[in-house]
């Protein structure tokens, strides 16, 4: 097969096209024919550059965090998957061999394309347990971006911010993927009033045609006072947040209403905001950061993408043979959304 490997830490070239073995499924294994993978600006990007070795990455290494595909050859012990099937898989699996059901599973876990070979490549083999069923009427490279993003987002908001109807979210970077889904489940899934933040008017127009009732340029008006305006000054309910930007989320913050809740996902652009805590004592807010998912939310989540609920945001398909250009586009901010990397294109 053809797959994209990391023999050293470094810029875009070190990412190399090249023939690899095909991989074999081990028991309770299941292998994919990639059809999209998705390249993110952290699990892919920054730590081919070297930047995330706390991660624990093992050379040589195929990334990619994510992919979309069809199964075409099963390990010993698989019965409930067949081949043929689409499906989807992401994140942190099991590393060793595991149980189809994963029943009794207690040996190491990590990311694919992290701590085992990820999904820029043709093939991949991953546990049958780390599969999930990819909706007949959604593209592969739909399919990709809904795994990636789509679970995060739907933990956030209806999981940790439990997230009602009636309610009001600000929905901060809401021209990145994680924002421009938020916005999609906030309003056509909690029936939530949804008010979009980003920094520039394109970001915002892209908020409003994504199902936003507001949005507000943070660098051309003060957020807390336009946030307060338009919520007749209770505040929001949520903020929804993986950004982390020192400048905009303290004023974001005491834009917030008595029982509000701050989650988020991530801080790309902190780590470190200063607080009012005064605001938070007094309006008792609740803060809570959570990576990941629940699995059970999985099927819900790709329903909501098949019923036209959550349509992913992708600025740009390239061939997997063009996964270093893909890189270099994402880390010089040429391309500042979504890129997949689909290997059929390359036929």
């Amino acid at each position: 097969m053809k797959a994209n490997v990391i023999h050293q830490f470094g810029p875009p070239e070190n990412l190399k096209y090249q023939d690899w073995p095909d991989p074999q499924p081990r028991s309770g294994e299941v292998r994919i024919r990639v059809h999209a993978a998705t390249v993110n600006r952290v699990l892919d990007v920054s730590l081919r550059a070297g930047k995330e070795m706390f991660r624990k990455p093992e050379l040589p290494l195929i990334p990619g965090v994510d992919c979309a595909g069809v199964i075409d050859a099963l390990g010993p012990g698989v019965s409930r998957r067949k081949i043929g099937d689409r499906v989807a898989a992401a994140g942190t699996m099991p590393i060793d061999i595991c149980p189809e059901d994963r029943a009794g599973y207690s040996g190491l876990e990590g990311m694919m394309g992290i701590r085992r070979q990820g999904g820029f490549a043709e093939l991949v083999c991953v546990p049958a347990c780390a599969t999930v069923d990819v909706p007949a009427g959604l593209d592969f490279r739909d399919a990709s971006v809904v795994m990636r993003h789509v679970p995060t987002a739907w933990n956030l908001l209806f999981n940790v911010a439990k997230l009602k109807q009636g309610e009001t979210v600000l929905i901060m970077g809401a021209g990145g993927n994680l924002g421009s889904v938020g916005i999609q489940l906030a309003k056509n899934i909690a029936g939530a009033t949804v008010i979009a933040a980003a920094g520039s008017d394109e970001r915002c127009a892209r908020g409003r045609a994504l199902g936003a009732d507001h949005a507000v340029n943070y660098n051309t008006h003060n957020i807390q006072d336009e946030v307060l305006r338009l919520t007749g000054g209770k505040g929001v309910n949520v903020i929804y947040d993986n950004i982390a930007n020192s400048k905009v989320l303290p004023l974001a913050f005491m834009a917030l209403g008595f029982g509000g809740r701050l989650v988020t996902a991530g801080a790309h652009g902190g780590p470190n905001v200063v607080i009012n805590f005064a605001h938070l004592y007094h309006k008792q807010i609740t803060i809570r950061g959570q990576p990941g998912h629940d699995s059970s939310d999985l099927p819900k989540c790709f329903a909501a993408a098949a019923d036209g609920k959550v349509k992913p945001q992708i600025e740009r398909i390239m061939p997997l043979s063009q996964a270093a250009e893909a890189h270099r586009l994402t880390e010089t901010g040429e391309v500042a959304g979504k890129i997949v990397l689909d290997p059929t294109m390359d036929k």
